[in-house]
Formats: structure tokens, sequence, C-alpha cells
């Protein structure tokens, strides 16, 4: 039960850190026999150079790819399933070119990325897999002719280049990634929607009964970072609303006093110009108060408010 909890939250997770830069399909159904694709992305045509923070999945993404997250190691019989699918997605392309009498361009077949959170020596040589220059470690390439890569994540190194693939991690390495995401700045056009997706997965574990150990080891984990999330949420909101408490007090005190400042200037004015006064910001008080020294009566108000 908690493998399809943490499908969904990779899906969601690849689609929101790729929606900027091009169309993300999670799910894709491919032809033939019933598969699903879990992230299709075909990335935008002029790509943003903002995609560089993203690192290491950043790369991946620059080009048309399958990506296949694992939350278990993935198995041989499942490699070879997403390699399969990559030649059919292969296939419908070319069809579609042959259909629309032009040349299938090599930079529009996907490349096929494997994350996988470990995986055993044995199996990457039974793929025939080698290390690229240029490369980290950790990302094995099968021959180039299959268009795929492994990734064992447990075997990246523990940088910012890496953390967004670290976060689909297990155990200790998948811990270690959401400190960092935790430390990262405020700021960071990541930080805050990726925390929200971590959390959800903390909540629809926490409801489940048959946790594994990485599991009850997440939740704890987790526990702490986000009740300090919360309280900081809370803190925010509180200070927002003293800030606002403090501008719509100052706004009032404007109003009433250019209000005096009307009476005492060109005598009582009518309901529907109080309510117009009261919809003016701040700035508008201030010109309405200068302006006001030059009024000698209420048409002068009247064609005031609706120059301004």
């Amino acid at each position: 039960m908690t493998r399809f909890i943490h499908d969904k939250f990779a899906k969601d997770y690849l689609e929101e850190l790729l929606k900027d830069y091009g169309e993300v399909k999670a799910s894709e159904k491919v032809s033939g026999e019933i598969k699903e694709i879990d992230v299709l992305f075909t990335p935008v045509k002029q790509q943003s150079s903002n995609i560089q923070i993203l690192g290491l999945l950043g790369r991946f993404a620059q080009q048309p790819a399958i990506i296949e997250p694992y939350r278990n190691p993935a198995s041989t019989d499942e490699i070879c399933d997403c390699i399969l699918k990559l030649l059919e997605i292969k296939a419908l392309l070319r069809r579609e070119a042959k259909a629309n009498k032009t040349k299938l361009q090599d930079s529009e077949i996907p490349k096929l990325w494997v994350l996988t959170p470990t995986i055993s020596e044995t199996r990457l040589s039974s793929f025939g897999t080698m290390q690229k220059a240029g490369w980290l470690s950790g990302v094995h390439f099968l021959p180039d002719a299959l268009r795929t890569a492994i990734i064992a994540i447990h075997q990246l190194p523990q940088t910012p280049e890496t953390l967004w693939l670290r976060l689909l991690g297990r155990g200790s390495v998948q811990s270690q990634a959401i400190i960092e995401l935790q430390a990262l700045p405020l700021d960071h056009p990541y930080q805050k929607a990726t925390l929200e997706l971590v959390y959800n997965l903390r909540e629809n574990l926490r409801v489940n009964q048959e946790l594994e150990a990485d599991d009850r080891e997440l939740i704890m984990r987790l526990e702490p970072l986000y009740q300090r999330n919360r309280e900081q949420a809370k803190e925010e909101g509180r200070r927002e609303g003293r800030q606002e408490g403090r501008q719509e007090g100052r706004q009032e005190g404007k109003q009433d006093l250019i209000l005096r400042l009307l009476n005492r200037r060109i005598g009582e004015i009518d309901t529907s110009l109080i309510e117009q006064i009261q919809g003016l910001s701040i700035e508008q008080l201030e010109n309405l108060g200068e302006a006001l020294l030059d009024f000698s009566s209420v048409a002068d108000l009247e064609t005031w408010l609706n120059q301004h």
C-alpha cells in the first residue's frame, strides 16, 4: 500500500519541479499491452537557463525524457519493462513522422532515466552499464542505442546538484536530503512547494497501518521539521495580520482627518462622497489633503474625485 503513496508523491514532485520547463505527462499510457510511463517530459523549445537550479534533474530535462522513479530497488524485469516503454514511444514517433512525411530527429526521441534507491553491481553489470565522462557517480549508462541510464540514488554525491534526486531516495539518503531542503533560503523557488509535498507524504503515511521501517523513520524525521514549519507559518500569519492592522489603522486615521478638514472647508458632504473617499488609497488621501486647501465648494471635491 505504501508503495502507491510513494509513487504518487514521486509523480507529483517531478511534475511540480518540471512544469515550468515543458510539458509533463504523468501516468502516460503507451500502445501495446497496457503500460504506463510514470513521467513523460517534453521540454519547451526555448529552454530557460533557470533549469540549472534543478542540478542533475535539470540536466535530464534539457531533452525529451521518460523518468521512471522506483521506491524499492528496481528489479531486472522492471528495468526491462521501462526500456520496452521507451522502444514503444520511439516506434510511435517513427510512425507519426512517416505519416507526416518528415524525418524523425534523434533529439526528438526521449531518453530513459530509471531512478532506483539502490542497485547491486551485479544487476548493473548484467545491463552492460558504463560511466561516462562529465557525469556524476551514480549515473550508469546502458549502450548508446538503448538511450537509457540507471540512476543509483544511493551512489550520488551529497551535493546541491543531486538534492532533487536524492529526495526520491530511501532511509538516510532521503532524510539527509530533507534536511538540506529545509535549510534552503525561504525565497528558493522550489523550497516551499516541495516541503508541502513532503508534508503531504507524511500525512498520507501516518494514516497507513502497514508501515515499513523506512517509512516510520521518515515520519519521525519529518515531525520536528513539520512542527517548526507550522509554527513559522502561524508567526508569519500573525505578523502579516499586525501589519495589515497597522495599515488599516493608518488609513482610517487619514480618512477621518480628511473628512474633518473637508467639513470645515466646504461644509457637510453626502454619504456617496464619503464612501468614495473611504475607497481611496493612503497615497490618494495624501494628495486629496493637499488639494482640498484650494476647494471652495462641494463641486470642487466632486471634480477632484472624478479625476482621481
